[in-house]
């Protein structure tokens, strides 16, 4: 795809919008453990996810936003507004709620400290066509882990306190709407094949390590891991996430094959169901919004 190509038939369908939603009020209340059945793991689990997601929206839009001026498709420029848009205020409220998860002793803007550390580090080290490349590759990541969230009851479950589930949920559905942009400016801008799929096998190595250790360390500072089968329980668990499978794995691994494009999984379908499920005349979220720019 060249900056001058004309849109695909999805591309020229996508909608992108920027939705104004704030869910601070609704975070103050709760509880430490939040996740489905107090789970230990699994708390500290999407605790560690919310903490890199603020810095690392902003990196996600700063390296998207360096090929703006080079995209003159006017469809792909439509959609890079509204994922800078989307992905803007997926870091606020996020940060809303790793604010919360500090209070109760999460050491989430610790772990925001030290993501905005190591992305300002790899800015300044690698050029901008692979900061696009690690981030048409994160994106892989959350587009997948979002369409399991929207399409699985259990996964959905999993998060637990309602407050929670809804920013979750929420990011989930904003994800899949602009799951191709990065990769798609990353293409128009000449971005290679053996580029895009080094740097997949990179960031799966790095991502999932970080995410690990973050996870361990969380868990060592708290007392209700060395509760008596605490800690057993909650690893008892893991067998039957339905995050943690072989068609999650194959999926990811699928960002690998030569003619990969992030719209071989048609989510269309998904993405009508649930934004009239959160964003319709009875949705739940309906009254959240301050409004759609």
């Amino acid at each position: 795809m060249s900056p001058n190509a004309a849109p695909s038939t999805v591309s020229a369908r996508r909608t992108i919008p920027t939705r104004r939603i704030s869910f601070e009020d609704s975070l103050q209340d709760i509880p430490k453990h939040f996740a489905a059945d107090e789970d230990l793991i699994s708390s500290y689990v999407i605790a560690a996810l919310s903490s890199v997601f603020p810095d690392g929206e902003d990196f996600f839009v700063r390296s998207v936003r360096h090929f703006r001026d080079q995209i003159t498709d006017p469809v792909l420029k439509r959609e890079v507004a509204g994922f800078i848009g989307q992905e803007a205020v997926h870091g606020r409220e996020h940060r809303a709620l790793n604010d919360r998860l500090d209070a109760l002793g999460y050491p989430s803007k610790r772990i925001e400290a030290v993501v905005r550390w190591a992305l300002a580090m790899r800015e300044k080290m690698m050029k901008p066509i692979g900061n696009l490349a690690s981030t048409a590759a994160l994106e892989h990541y959350t587009a997948t882990l979002a369409e399991i969230l929207l399409s699985d009851e259990d996964a959905r479950r999993l998060l637990g306190a309602p407050e929670v589930a809804d920013v979750f949920i929420w990011h989930a559905l904003e994800e899949n709407e602009h799951k191709a942009v990065a990769f798609d400016v990353y293409k128009a801008v000449g971005g290679t094949e053996r580029t895009r799929r080094i740097t997949m096998n990179i960031i799966t190595v790095g991502f999932l390590g970080g995410m690990t250790v973050q996870v361990v360390l969380s868990l060592l500072g708290d007392r209700e891991t060395y509760r008596r089968g605490r800690l057993r329980t909650s690893l008892g668990r893991l067998r039957s996430n339905p995050i943690l499978t072989r068609d999650v794995w194959r999926r990811l691994r699928d960002y690998n094959r030569p003619d990969f494009h992030p719209d071989d999984h048609d989510t269309e379908a998904l993405l009508e169901q649930w934004r009239e499920e959160l964003f319709g005349d009875e949705g739940r979220l309906t009254a959240k919004p301050a409004g759609v720019a």
